[in-house]
């Protein structure tokens, strides 16, 4: 987990990871200690800090409620990995600092609604870009690899995020990716704070400036708390979109070997549908299990703030630790849908008394981001497939048993 990047994706390891069966190995090895563990959690002789690693179902849903107290979200690591370009994100902000700064999130990126108020001007910029990729793909020879796809993505969402004027500032995307890559190495690298001061200085002018139409907008149009730092929330949303490309790439690769669950009416442009920003559920139950099948956050990380009591000990305070969301998503001994498509899942809201499937992670420490990610993704997929029709060329999926990672940099459609 840690080689293939938690920040951004080494490209070289993915493959490796996929061509090796790596995540795989990596479930049936969880799978291992269940059985010899039973419910645990299992303590991990690391050094230099305790961690714990979460066993059984119930435990994830207990430390994810339990969030932010007994069970933070600001982990250790995590902390060292985005201090890199967001010091003061509300993701790794603890006590009086996180409220405030969660709040902030959740407004401005509404957090409940399936359609954000400003859905329908999302939704146009989508149509736009992707008529541009689309076109530019048909220029080079018909077939879409993602350097293409993540770079109409992220114009979306630079004109999403900041607004039209930064739909070509590739510098910015580098810069953060740039950053990002630093975070990779958390404290065995020194943060680059020119770097990561003129990073923020882009999003406080983003800020000031309040293009119509985008989240900085709407953002600035908000009455901050004290201690809020709106600049310094918006590097999360720029980092997560990546992953939110990689689910929505994987989602075509779904789409594209499952045709049967493709519902059509989903791909009506905007104009044919009262709704100009619609919610198409079966799109959007496609990227959720693009997510299940390979999460983007494999690691999901919380630090106790105190002792903690389990069934079988006590979890001591200041330990790291980590649920791994493959294990959960693909324990064949306890689901009969681990390794094959299941959009179905999706169909009504999970709650705790479901197995845990949290690609959005759950409990007061939800993605604040989750529904609007789920918006953009859906849009972007329903208007490639009005567009194009698309074979997978790179790949052979089994739909009876799909690989334990698909790596997203190798995939290669032929537009029909």
């Amino acid at each position: 987990m840690i080689a293939k990047g938690p920040t951004i994706r080494r490209p070289k390891v993915v493959a490796s990871s996929e061509r090796l069966g790596l995540d795989g190995r990596g479930v049936r090895r969880m799978q291992a200690l269940a059985q010899k563990y039973d419910r645990g959690p299992l303590m991990l002789r690391t050094p230099g800090r305790p961690m714990a690693m979460i066993l059984h179902p119930d435990d994830v849903h207990e430390v994810l409620e339990g969030s932010p107290e007994p069970f933070a979200t600001a982990e250790t690591l995590k902390v060292h990995a985005l201090k890199h370009f967001q010091p003061k994100g509300a993701l790794i902000s603890h006590g009086a600092e996180r409220s405030p700064r969660r709040r902030l999130n959740e407004q401005a990126l509404e957090l409940g609604a399936p359609v954000h108020h400003l859905g329908a001007r999302f939704t146009q910029v989508v149509e736009e870009e992707t008529e541009a990729l689309l076109a530019e793909v048909r220029g080079r020879g018909g077939v879409l690899a993602y350097e293409a796809f993540l770079d109409a993505w992220f114009r979306v969402v630079r004109r999403v995020v900041l607004g039209d004027s930064a739909r070509d500032d590739t510098a910015l995307t580098e810069l953060t990716q740039k950053l990002r890559g630093d975070g990779n190495w958390a404290f065995l690298k020194p943060v680059d704070k020119g770097g990561r001061a003129e990073l923020l200085d882009q999003m406080q002018a983003a800020l000031d400036r309040a293009e119509p139409g985008s989240l900085a907008a709407v953002m600035s149009q908000l009455a901050p708390a004290p201690d809020s730092e709106p600049a310094q929330q918006i590097p999360q949303w720029l980092f997560a979109f990546d992953p939110a490309g990689m689910a929505a790439f994987r989602g075509l690769a779904l789409l594209t070997t499952h045709p049967e669950h493709l519902d059509t009416t989903e791909l009506r442009t905007p104009d044919d549908q009262q709704d100009p920003a619609p919610t198409r559920p079966r799109l959007r139950a496609a990227v959720l299990e693009s997510l299940r099948l390979w999460p983007t956050t494999p690691m999901i990380l919380r630090e106790t703030t105190t002792d903690v009591a389990f069934d079988r000990g006590v979890m001591p305070a200041g330990t790291s630790v980590l649920i791994f969301a493959p294990f959960f998503h693909r324990d064949d001994r306890h689901l009969d849908f681990a390794h094959r498509f299941a959009p179905e899942l999706w169909d009504r809201p999970r709650t705790r008394a479901d197995w845990p499937l949290v690609p959005f992670s759950a409990g007061p420490g939800l993605c604040p981001g989750r529904d609007l990610v789920l918006m953009l993704t859906s849009s972007f997929l329903a208007a490639i497939l009005r567009r194009a029709t698309l074979s997978l060329d790179s790949h052979r999926l089994d739909p009876a048993s799909l690989p334990s990672l698909l790596n997203h940099f190798g995939l290669r459609f032929r537009l029909g």
